[in-house]
Order: C-alpha cells, then sequence, then structure tokens
C-alpha cells in the first residue's frame, strides 16, 4: 500500500516544482493544494505545519516532512523510499 502523501504548494514557485518533481520521478501519486493568493489555506498548512508560512510543506501519511530540502534530505538518507511504501 502506498502513503497519501500531501504538498502544499505556490504555483511559480521553484522549491515547490523542484519537490513535486522528484515525487514525479519516483511515480508517487500526490495531493496538489496551490494556494496561491488563498489566506485560508495558507493558515490552514501553517496549523498543520507546527507554524511553518513557507512553501512547499509536504505531508506523507499526514506527518509532516517538511520543505523541498527536508524531502531531498530524507531521499539522500536513503529514508524516503520506507515513508512512501507505508
Amino acid at each position: 500500500m502506498s502513503a497519501k502523501v500531501e504538498i502544499y504548494t505556490w504555483s511559480t514557485c521553484p522549491f515547490c516544482i523542484r519537490a513535486k518533481g522528484l515525487l514525479e520521478q519516483k511515480n508517487v501519486d500526490f495531493i496538489e493544494y496551490c494556494i496561491d493568493g488563498d489566506r485560508t489555506a495558507r493558515q490552514k498548512m501553517s496549523e498543520r505545519a507546527n507554524g511553518r508560512t513557507s512553501v512547499p510543506q509536504i505531508f506523507i501519511d499526514d506527518e509532516h516532512i517538511g520543505g523541498c530540502d527536508d524531502i531531498y534530505a530524507l531521499e539522500r538518507a536513503g529514508k524516503l523510499e520506507g515513508l512512501l511504501n507505508s
């Protein structure tokens, strides 16, 4: 069973594009919440992300993973596959 992956993004954010690219490269289905200019959605994201307001914010099975640098760090450490295949 594959994990539920959610990512909050802005449409023109290069870090968002990079994080989505990694997920796409791994053939991971994900739910994208594009929050361009949506204060309510940004507030919800921040609440879920322990106060973080930068994008992207990534969640795997409702666990906050962090942003672009965080997901790439998990990949380099060999831990991303285990999270995605939970």
